[in-house]
């Protein structure tokens, strides 16, 4: 009990005395997942829409492959990002094997799947209440995926943070693609990983609090955000 007690006032002590070590890891975990939840809500968004509005053949098979891959496991898709990347694969001449670079691709591609998914559900729920009113009024079906994503942009806001707590809490794909190398591709879950297995818990303790911080912080965010516009459509009732 004692060590534990211990290991916690060392941790709190390193947050405050802002140990550039441990805020460097931090610094690095928020700009990998944060530019990775950038770029798979971009493309999230224009997948999503297009399948939320588009009517095709194998269009059941397409939904039942964007759910399936909902379950990813994260190991999985950093070995096949490393063996995309690794010097014997197609893209091995680019070099960007254990960069931040590598795990940002491993991040968008874990996280894809999930913005996609949320993002056509709240577009084809919005499209069957208000997509014939939209149709009546002239507008084709992209223009009303559109129109329907500012309409609900604050439920796409709650996708966006859900894309940032996945992200920058994983830790299977960046520790294979990035190699977990001080300095250069360290992230705060695999130092936690790392530092614990080396028997230096007032780090791993420091850098878990400030993801169990960033992580409720996201949560009270999106909390905030459906409460904001429940009020909002009550206004408007």
């Amino acid at each position: 009990m004692n060590t534990f007690a211990d290991s916690i006032a060392q941790a709190i002590a390193l947050l405050l005395s802002f140990d550039p070590r441990l805020w460097s890891i931090v610094a690095l975990s928020l700009q990998v997942s944060g530019l990775a939840s950038i770029l798979a809500m971009a493309l999230g968004l224009g997948l999503g829409a297009w399948i939320a509005v588009s009517r095709f053949p194998g269009r059941h098979a397409v939904l039942v492959l964007l759910n399936t891959s909902l379950a990813l496991p994260a190991v999985v898709v950093g070995l096949v990002v490393y063996l995309l990347l690794s010097r014997a694969g197609p893209l091995g001449p680019l070099g960007i094997l254990f960069t931040p670079t590598a795990m940002v691709i491993a991040q968008v591609v874990l996280v894809l799947p999930i913005v996609t998914a949320l993002v056509r559900q709240h577009l084809e729920s919005a499209m069957n209440d208000h997509g014939e009113q939209l149709r009546s009024l002239g507008a084709g079906r992209m223009a009303s995926a559109l129109i329907l994503a500012w309409d609900e942009r604050t439920a796409l806001a709650t996708v966006a943070l859900a894309a940032f707590g996945r992200a920058i809490a994983e830790v299977g794909a960046v520790m294979i693609v990035g190699g977990n190398i001080d300095g250069v591709t360290r992230v705060m879950t695999t130092a936690i990983a790392l530092e614990t297995s080396k028997g230096d818990l007032p780090l791993a303790l420091g850098l878990g609090l400030v993801l169990l911080t960033v992580v409720l912080a996201l949560n009270v965010l999106m909390a905030a955000l459906r409460q904001w516009r429940e009020r909002l459509d009550e206004a408007y009732a």
